[in-house]
């Protein structure tokens, strides 16, 4: 009510202790400063008479209890207070001697002593439920970081079993092979997890049982497991554990396992014990499945991921070339896509004896769009295979294709022959004619390291205007010169131009260049960062001669 309790209680000068002080605010004080409850003998405090206003002499029992915060400091002050005057009196009345009042009042006390043990017995209890509250919070929170069945069980039979104040037990699940796997916590030793860890779905062991069949046992003497099954026998013997609670893992009226609680003495199991028991199983088994989940859902996407790849690498075979071509090709997923996407490359050898080198990229990082370029590189190849028609006819060819089979995708390419006439053969030379829609343009490395981008105006991007004219251009390729063809994967930073990582490719490309081409593909492929968000596809061509060669081995 807002007052100063002993303003709203005054102490009656008879109620004062020898030194003057108030027996009750002592009793405060001791409460407040010890956090432990401090009861005061029979108590006579008068109170005044609501009706008549007369002092009335009333007898008291008290108790003052502290009430703790959570850092174990007294918080506030509770005073039991229960009025004993009627039942003195009574007392009074019956007694007749002396020796009646001395069994009076031993009597009173008694009673009073048997209340305060009781409050105590329950404070105790109070604290430890608290206790264990707080641990199993703890531990609910760890299962919450478990990543697999095994963190979890670990985390149950080592942490969770010993805030439960047991001593010892296990947790059955479901194992691999169709049975039941056995965690079972060290103190039971490690020749019982040996005998018991892996069981049959039949199994007759309770944990078994209780995962099968979703009932919980309790057996808290071991006359009370034998009662159960024969089976506790052998338990008792090889665990010394002589009380057992196993309760189901459930979720969603499903069963997904079983845990085991053991204490070496028996016991009676209480009410509040069994609900506490009862709550940790529920978050094991939500903690349980959730992980069984998880692990089911990177399963698939671990096979479908592993199809996808199968089937882009199947797609992205070697180049089929022959002769004084050296080619090396290499394909690099996105890091965080799902390991396949759009872009391509190729080269083969026309029926016709040309060596067509083409890379694209097809629009998505996704299964989608991995399909969709296996459906236009193999367009390509097919368009291209018996027919002489130059790089910009076949892409004019493959754009009308993807319109009128309905493949409705962008997609960037460059397209290019490799050329020899007799002149050119008698000079040891070759020429390179290209078509490019819309793609990153090829760069050639001449022979004595100079670094040329084949740029120039690019046309549409193919899925935009089947109609489109298509333009050619046409460069030398002298023995030792490098082409190297690539998708935007390659050049693209998040912290820079398109432009910059161009440049960027033409000085690495300048400076790596006189590599073989198979070492050359890894090394440029090493520029790109694990974490780029984009596939990478890229194709090097050296041509040779036996007549001339790159005289620039290695870097001076």
């Amino acid at each position: 009510i807002g007052r100063y309790v002993f303003d709203a209680f005054p102490p009656s000068p008879e109620s004062l202790d020898d030194a003057g002080a108030n027996p009750l605010q002592l009793s405060f004080e001791r409460a407040r400063d010890t956090g432990r409850p401090d009861p005061l003998p029979l108590f006579v405090y008068d109170v005044a008479d609501p009706v008549t206003g007369v002092s009335v002499r009333r007898t008291w029992s008290l108790l003052s209890a502290p009430v703790l915060a959570a850092d174990g400091t007294t918080q506030l002050v509770l005073q039991r207070v229960e009025d004993v005057t009627d039942h003195v009196r009574e007392l009074d009345r019956a007694a007749t001697s002396e020796h009646d009042l001395e069994l009076r009042a031993t009597a009173v006390e008694a009673d009073l002593y048997g209340r305060l043990a009781e409050l105590r017995d329950a404070q105790d209890a109070r604290d430890v439920s608290a206790r264990r509250l707080a641990g199993v919070a703890e531990v609910a929170l760890a299962l919450t970081a478990a990543q697999t069945a095994e963190d979890l069980e670990r985390i149950v039979v080592e942490k969770g079993l010993s805030v439960l104040g047991a001593d010892g037990g296990a947790v059955t699940s479901e194992g691999p092979t169709g049975g039941w796997r056995v965690t079972l916590s060290t103190v039971v030793g490690d020749q019982v997890h040996l005998a018991h860890g892996e069981q049959p779905y039949d199994s007759p062991q309770p944990g078994a049982v209780v995962a099968r069949t979703g009932r919980r046992l309790l057996m808290p003497t071991r006359a009370a497991g034998l009662a159960v099954t024969e089976v506790m026998a052998q338990v008792h013997a090889v665990t010394g554990r002589s009380a057992w609670a196993v309760l189901p893992l459930t979720v969603e009226d499903r069963t997904v396992g079983s845990l085991a609680v053991a204490w070496t003495e028996e016991r009676a199991f209480r009410p509040d014990e069994l609900e506490l028991l009862e709550t940790f199983a529920a978050q094991c088994a939500q903690a349980l499945q959730r992980i069984r989940a998880t692990e089911a859902e990177r399963r698939s996407a671990l096979a479908a991921r592993r199809m996808s790849e199968a089937l882009q690498r199947s797609l992205l075979s070697q180049p089929a070339i022959a002769g004084p071509l050296e080619v090396a090709v290499r394909y690099r997923p996105a890091a965080h896509e799902a390991q396949v996407g759009g872009d391509w490359y190729d080269a083969f050898t026309t029926a016709a004896g040309a060596t067509l080198l083409v890379v694209g990229d097809v629009s998505g990082h996704d299964r989608t769009a991995a399909a969709t370029m296996g459906q236009v590189r193999n367009l390509l190849r097919g368009t291209a295979y018996d027919s002489d028609d130059s790089p910009g006819v076949l892409l004019t060819r493959l754009d009308a294709a993807l319109a009128g089979l309905q493949l409705d995708s962008l997609a960037t390419a460059v397209l290019a022959r490799v050329e020899q006439s007799a002149g050119d053969r008698a000079r040891g030379v070759r020429r390179l004619r290209w078509s490019n829609a819309g793609h990153p343009p090829p760069m050639l490395r001449r022979p004595d390291g100079e670094v040329v981008v084949l740029g120039g105006e690019h046309d549409l991007l193919l899925g935009v205007d089947p109609g489109t004219s298509r333009g050619e251009r046409l460069v030398e390729l002298p023995p030792g010169a490098t082409l190297l063809l690539y998708t935007d994967g390659l050049v693209e930073r998040r912290a820079a131009s398109l432009s910059e990582g161009i440049a960027g490719l033409a000085k690495a490309f300048a400076v790596e260049g006189w590599r073989p081409p198979e070492e050359l593909a890894d090394v440029l492929l090493a520029t790109v960062s694990p974490e780029a968000e984009d596939d990478v596809a890229l194709l090097a061509l050296r041509c040779t001669d036996h007549r001339t060669t790159d005289q620039r081995t290695s870097p001076s």
